[in-house]
């Protein structure tokens, strides 16, 4: 019950719930405020206005969020306009609402938010339908109604957002970190569960991508209106938490194991544990200052960590002890390595906990302003942007093609048959049809259930009392619900939107058991032509789509090696250039682990090659984490000067990384040259290392047993460098083979 409690106050506390209010606050103000002057039917346009130009209110900067808003008020009105006026003429409506449907629907190659905008302009279009009006006298005014609706919504939004400004930065903070948290306690599985790996790996990715995607998202939040207004005290504390969320989002990408090596060298699974533990706690620890973030509470005194990290130090020393020196020195070193990176991940846990309880001491942000602009991925609005998708190759103008035809289908029959309300099935395939399959499916689903619970939990209500007063109140909470939580349930959003749904029609209609059943019927209709349509009209299957995308992180994964080279020769000069291209190569690998998992939901038919595609985000993903691991390292420590063994082996990786692109793209291979024997520099990497352990042998032998940080440090670099190389090396030629395999077949 406790528990349940907790989750309701996060709940009610987030910014999904406070979007829901401001929405239902946008739109129910006009009918309260008409009702009482007693011209009622203004509000119904103003209503609708603020409706269909809510979508466009996504987090972000205040600049693209009015501009969104605005853009999306003006194409609402002209496609209502175009739509009224063409009504009474059935072809002429036919064609246009091809076109608007075909060329609006296309708006989504600009990005997420002119997506939501796209998606505002062919609901209104849908709505329109639905509207009563013939004569220029009533439709002008009507629309200009629904403009004041979108620029009313705007003021609710610019309002909502001064009475709490830092709302949205503190949800995605602790989204962020209560992810960060689960990948943790995800990893500490990894390391024991050896029959599991597999299906570890794949949430691995699935996790992966939705941390890239909050980070993007804080960066426009954070970086953008930090660079525009300066900072605040809220906006110095968010800077930190975020920084410090990156730092342990890339250490725990840098700690991507060997896990068959770590299988080979701890056979006994008790020197594990200790570390997995470790790792355990840790995500327990930003879970909990997840939460404490959205409730406002204050950080507890007591510090868990510390007593796990000195759990993991006595562990290797009983490691050492039970196998002996100098055949446990290989485990030493990988046990030691993997402290070193739990180690500075608890620095950046207890760095934010710091943060968050205003600690005086707690660092200053120190990146410059000309900076942040490098680490936000600007998007394009250019028309080229549009000309360069008008073709079948591109996976949106297949999208658009598909989703036109299922529109005039639906349509058309909804015309032939006299279907009543026949706008609900174009609503339905308008909010459920995606470019994919697998994901048009779910959502087919959800909607599905989510209208006939919805329908249900109406009938009882109906059943029970036809009070208007009860069926207000419940309209006002199910909508605040629907849009609360139509990014994180869909399906409970779905139910929530058939309750407000055929409550508003039973204050207008009696007959509230008429409207369920058309509104049942109707999303069953819509969903089955969206997903029929998905797999028949020029399906985008993932399979066959990937190529672009690993293609992008292939190349991000070489500038991201190049970077890490600098960097071990400049770390002052070469430090902001290293995070850039690790920023870069983490979405790059984000996307091909999204499109990997959108191929995993289409049929089991179309998952071509599955295995293969499933190396290669594999193989590209563990090249990700061992750039990381080097990088990681030179970053928190300070190292030996990088040597011309070093420089030759990652130019052959680079090298190989750009064959794979080559191949790929059917482009002749353009390949630096190396004079140093590639064979030679990798036994010399390995021979430095080899050299440290002897000099430490003689050292025991001589009763020498303590080593000093320094040695241990050179010991670990040397370890870990050569190990690295050698690796990536092998992981870029598995990847090349693969990526020729790939092409031949696919």
């Amino acid at each position: 019950m406790k528990a349940h409690l907790k989750t309701i106050e996060i709940f009610l506390k987030s910014s999904h719930f406070y979007r829901g209010v401001r929405l239902t606050f946008a739109v129910v103000t006009p009918l309260i405020l008409f009702y009482f002057i007693g011209d009622f039917e203004f509000a119904l346009p103003i209503v609708m206005g603020a409706f269909l130009n809510a979508p466009g209110d996504i987090p972000g900067s205040l600049k693209r969020k009015v501009n969104a808003i605005l853009i999306s008020t003006a194409l609402t009105m002209l496609i209502f306009t175009i739509i009224l006026f063409c009504k009474p003429y059935l072809p002429l409506l036919v064609i246009v609402m091809a076109a608007i449907s075909f060329f609006v629907s296309l708006l989504s190659v600009y990005g997420f938010r002119a997506s939501l905008v796209s998606f505002s302009g062919l609901l209104a279009m849908v709505l329109a339908f639905a509207v009563e009006k013939e004569t220029a006298e009533e439709i002008l005014p009507h629309v200009l109604l629904m403009g004041c609706g979108g620029l009313w919504y705007l003021m609710v939004s610019f309002l909502f957002r001064k009475l709490a400004p830092t709302k949205d930065e503190v949800q995605f903070l602790s989204e962020t970190l209560t992810l960060i948290g689960e990948y943790l306690q995800l990893r500490a599985r990894l390391l024991t569960k050896k029959t599991k790996r597999q299906e570890l790996m794949q949430e691995a990715f699935v996790l992966q991508s939705q941390i890239n995607e909050k980070h993007e998202t804080l960066r426009e939040l954070l970086l953008l209106e930090r660079k525009r207004s300066g900072r605040s005290h809220y906006d110095e504390k968010h800077m930190l938490i975020f920084i410090s969320s990156v730092n342990i989002f890339e250490l725990v990408e840098a700690k991507h194991l060997d896990y068959n090596d770590m299988d080979r060298l701890f056979k006994d699974r008790k020197y594990l544990k200790a570390s997995k533990n470790l790792n355990k706690a840790m995500g327990n620890q930003l879970k909990t200052l997840s939460d404490l973030l959205i409730k406002n509470d204050k950080v507890s005194d007591s510090d868990i960590l510390l007593d796990s990290l000195s759990q993991v130090k006595k562990n290797i020393a009983q490691y050492i002890e039970d196998v002996q020196l100098p055949k446990a020195r290989e485990g030493a070193l990988v046990l030691r390595n993997l402290y070193d990176y739990q180690e500075h991940i608890a620095q950046e846990i207890r760095a934010i906990r710091r943060v968050m309880a205003n600690v005086k001491d707690s660092s200053k942000v120190s990146l410059k302003r000309q900076d942040t602009s490098k680490f936000l991925t600007l998007q394009e609005y250019r028309l080229n942007v549009i000309i360069q998708n008008f073709s079948l190759n591109s996976t949106l103008f297949r999208h658009a093609l598909r989703f036109t035809v299922a529109m005039v289908f639906a349509f058309v029959l909804g015309t032939l048959l006299d279907i009543r309300n026949t706008y609900w099935i174009l609503l339905t395939i308008i909010v459920i049809m995606r470019p994919n399959y697998g994901l048009t499916k779910e959502r087919s689903k959800d909607r599905i259930v989510g209208t006939l619970i919805g329908a249900a939990f109406a009938i009882g209500i109906v059943l029970l009392t036809q009070n208007v007063i009860v069926y207000a109140v419940l309209a006002i909470i199910s909508l605040t619900l629907a849009f609360s939580l139509v990014q994180q349930n869909y399906k409970s959003s779905a139910a929530f939107v058939t309750i407000n749904i055929v409550f508003v029609y039973s204050l207008i209609n009696p007959d509230a058991f008429q409207v369920i059943q058309y509104r049942v019927i109707d999303t069953v209709l819509g969903a089955s032509i969206a997903v029929i349509a998905n797999y028949v009209l020029w399906p985008s299957w993932e399979a066959l789509n990937l190529k672009n995308v690993l293609v992008d992180a292939l190349k991000k994964n070489q500038k991201y090696l190049i970077a890490t080279q600098n960097l071990y020769h400049d770390k002052r000069e070469n430090e902001l250039a290293y995070k850039i291209a690790r920023k870069e190569a983490f979405l790059a690998i984000s996307n091909l682990n999204s499109a990997f998992q959108r191929m995993t939901q289409d049929p089991k038919s179309k998952q071509k090659e599955f295995q293969l595609i499933y190396g290669m985000v594999t193989l590209n993903q563990t090249m990700v984490s061992a750039i990381a691991s080097i990088g990681s390292f030179i970053i928190n420590h300070k190292t030996t000067p990088a040597s011309k063994e070093f420089d030759a082996l990652i130019l052959r990786i680079a090298n190989t990384l750009q064959s794979s692109c080559s191949i790929l793209n059917d482009t002749p291979v353009d390949c630096e040259t190396t004079s140093i024997d590639i064979e030679k520099a990798q036994d010399k990497l390995m021979e430095s290392y080899h050299s440290l352990s002897r000099a430490r042998d003689e050292d025991i032998l001589k009763g020498e047993t303590e080593l000093d940080t320094e040695s241990l440090h050179h010991l670990q670099e040397a370890y870990l460098i050569s190990n690295q190389l050698i690796w990536l090396k092998t992981l870029s030629e598995n990847l090349k083979k693969a990526t020729i395999k790939f092409h031949d077949v696919i």
